[in-house]
């Protein structure tokens, strides 16, 4: 049954990609991503579901991936020429449906960490919580088993399905991004705990169906993907840039590269491509680009801000009331198949 519902869901995903997802009263000149450029392909054949994707922070020239569900709590080291140099094992941990990851650096040793989400739920609420898994970067890229810290989370608006997870290097703080018609971004408490699960709370609006988010190297600022382009946020709701993505069967992943200029987007599939795509200038690292300037506006109710990130209710990224449309409908198209699915195998 699980099969076919996945079938099911693969069909879906095909038509949705085929609505628009930039809207209207958007420069070209903002959306436009020049100078794009296949940066390699997966070699490794067990490499089929790329769905995360991270820059290394300590091994130059490394990126890492992992498959999506039913693969295993691995994750792979793999250069820009595409071939894998390391495959690691999590200890301890499951991959019921790892959908994201992302790398930071632990301040007080200098090394590299690596997160890894197991967050999906296609189910919108079948699993009772999700878990997070944390892993030191490993200093020698050979095949090992590594240690992970299981973190547990429950959202406080009720159980939901993600696919991106992103940290801010500044503040450490874990977000979580859902993926919904009503995308949210949520943030982890503080301070993470082992022995209790931890909750999530909804500091702002995303994109409709987001499939990954990260933050740049230097913490002004984060960028989202869904299937068809990404943007880029100064805040949750506070858009610096929308930037168009490269054609891809399944866009899954997204990070940035080093330096914050660029970022690199993958897709699931065997041998899937990992593309690097440069940022426009209203989007680079804060440091690189001129001061803003805010125009003039009505005065706006005052809001509480929280753990430093302004929540901004609901923004609908320019998208289009006929593209909403078209995705509500596909959505009340996909809710009765899957109940005939569920009737039939009674």
């Amino acid at each position: 049954m699980g099969a076919v519902l996945r079938r099911v869901v693969a069909v879906l995903v095909a038509a949705l990609a085929v609505v628009p997802a930039v809207g209207p009263g958007v420069a070209r000149a903002d959306v436009r991503a020049d100078g794009e450029k296949l940066l390699f392909r997966f070699r490794d054949p067990r490499i089929t579901e790329s769905s995360g994707l991270a820059v290394s922070p300590t091994h130059r020239g490394i990126v890492y991936t992992h498959n999506d569900s039913s693969a295993g709590p691995v994750f792979f080291a793999v250069g820009t020429d595409g071939r894998t140099r390391a495959a690691f094992t999590l200890r301890g941990a499951a991959a019921r449906d790892w959908e994201a990851m992302a790398a930071t650096v632990d301040p007080e040793t200098g090394r590299g960490v690596l997160w890894f989400a197991d967050i999906g739920d296609n189910l919108n609420g079948g699993w009772p919580d999700v878990s997070v898994y944390r892993v030191a970067e490993p200093s020698t890229l050979r095949d090992a088993t590594l240690p992970a810290t299981r973190y547990r989370f429950r959202y406080a608006d009720g159980a939901r399905n993600a696919e991106g997870i992103m940290i801010n290097p500044r503040t450490g703080r874990l977000y979580v991004v859902s993926k919904e018609f009503g995308g949210s971004v949520y943030e982890a408490p503080r301070r993470l705990r082992t022995d209790r699960t931890n909750t999530l709370r909804r500091v702002g609006s995303a994109p409709i169906m987001a499939t990954d988010a990260a933050y740049a190297p230097d913490g002004s600022s984060f960028v989202i993907r869904t299937y068809f382009s990404a943007t880029v946020y100064s805040a949750p709701g506070k858009t610096l840039s929308r930037v168009s993505m490269p054609d891809l069967d399944q866009a899954e992943s997204i990070a940035y590269t080093p330096d914050g200029t660029a970022l690199l987007t993958g897709s699931e599939g065997a041998k899937s491509p990992v593309y690097r795509v440069p940022l426009p200038a209203a989007a680079l690292p804060k440091q690189a680009a001129p001061t803003p300037t805010r125009p003039a506006a009505a005065p706006e109710p005052a809001r509480t801000p929280v753990a430093g990130v302004t929540a901004v209710e609901p923004d609908d990224d320019g998208v289009p009331t006929g593209v909403v449309v078209v995705w509500l409908a596909i959505a009340f198209g996909a809710t009765a198949i899957i109940a005939v699915i569920a009737r039939l195998a009674r």
